[in-house]
């Protein structure tokens, strides 16, 4: 059976059958039988080819790893994990925004301690300038789900007027080039904060502040599914967000 994935990527992308094969550094003609005749390729071919066209070996090769393999690899992308927000190091957050080379994304409800912290902003800033997407997603103040969150932690109004706090930090970014704003209504069951294919998930627990629940970092894994279900929510949650005006 044709293998119309990669067939298709390799058009979308404007790529050849003799690039791809130097890439993975076979032969040409082994590269048409993975897409004419379905062969499926080593592991390390399969890699440099995913790498190679940008997505996940999984998607080209969807049956090519067993539910127990997809487990070890999925667990090979937990960094590190942390009790507490407050205990993840300072200097962790600028330096993996800092590494970003595609996309920076920061989905929370009020993110005080990012907007508060200058020097972030002012990697956020250079990013955007060297063509990095730099997106951030606030919890609506006005909407019902920033009031419930705001009730669980028992905080109350003090929910909503930290997310307005956050957004006159911001005001030095909104005006910036390739950096966007929006209003999120969902319910936040995790902060995240990506940066390509790193990402920092804060958990969120009934009665519990954000900055003692845990925390995980993970980067993502060619055929891993853990990381992508973060990066994945955070897309879904963009769409249905609206822009901040004057942002």
């Amino acid at each position: 059976m044709r293998n119309e994935r990669l067939r298709a990527l390799l058009l979308e992308r404007g790529k050849t059958l003799d690039q791809l094969a130097a890439h993975a550094q076979v032969d040409a003609k082994t590269v048409e039988r993975w897409i004419t005749r379905g062969r499926l390729p080593y592991r390390r071919h399969r890699f440099e080819v995913a790498s190679f066209l940008g997505v996940d070996e999984s998607y080209i090769w969807p049956d090519a790893l067993g539910r127990d393999e997809v487990s070890v690899v999925s667990e090979s992308e937990i960094v590190a994990v942390w009790p507490h927000r407050s205990e993840v190091p300072r200097d962790l957050w600028g330096h993996l925004f800092s590494q970003s080379e595609r996309e920076i994304g920061v989905l929370v409800y009020s993110g005080l301690f990012v907007s508060e912290d200058a020097g972030i902003q002012k990697i956020f800033k250079q990013k955007a300038a060297a063509g990095v997407r730099v997106r951030i997603l606030l919890g609506d103040p006005d909407s019902q789900a920033v009031a419930d969150r705001g009730e669980d932690e028992g905080v109350g109004d003090a929910r909503a007027a930290k997310i307005r706090n956050a957004l006159a930090m911001y005001r030095p970014l909104r005006s910036v080039e390739g950096v966007e704003f929006r209003f999120h209504r969902t319910v936040l069951y995790n902060s995240i904060y990506r940066a390509d294919d790193q990402v920092l998930v804060n958990t969120h627990l009934f009665g519990v502040t954000a900055a003692h629940a845990p925390v995980w970092h993970l980067r993502k894994l060619p055929a891993g599914e853990l990381a992508s279900l973060y990066i994945d929510s955070f897309e879904q949650v963009w769409e249905t967000a609206t822009p901040v005006d004057g942002a």
